[in-house]
């Protein structure tokens, strides 16, 4: 069932004219399913939200994939975060940062070795995010 959702969460963000709070509706389903098995392909979906600059499926799917993976997400979220589409972010960044604090020692663990990566806005988003640890 859950992948069904999945498939038809996608085919909303991809429609200009869906009912957003259908679309949040459906998202918020899928998270409470708690079904990881459809992880990897949201983490795909949320590359090609950020290849098509689509900032808003970028936020829901953000959230989504943090909702269901937990901090072991914060690279995904992150890279994705580095990624400027000319959006605000809040939610993105609220995703981000709960997840550092509710697991500082997962973030830490997953997050420090992306401050040393060779793209520069993924290192400095990670250091961004590691400032929040408690």
């Amino acid at each position: 069932m859950t992948d069904d959702s999945v498939t038809r969460l996608l085919a909303m963000l991809d429609d200009l004219d869906a009912d957003v709070d259908a679309t949040i509706d459906l998202a918020d389903e899928i998270a409470e399913s708690g079904d990881r098995t459809v992880l990897p392909r949201l983490e795909s979906e949320l590359d090609r939200a950020v290849a098509e600059r689509n900032g808003y499926a970028r936020e829901l799917l953000g959230g989504l994939l943090a909702a269901l993976g937990g901090p072991d997400t914060l690279p995904t979220l992150v890279r994705a975060s580095a990624v400027d589409l000319g959006d605000d972010q809040d939610g993105l960044a609220t995703e981000i940062v709960d997840l550092v604090q509710a697991d500082p020692k997962t973030a830490e663990r997953v997050l420090r070795p992306l401050t040393n990566d060779d793209d520069l806005t993924i290192a400095n988003r990670s250091d961004w995010a590691l400032r929040f640890l408690p």
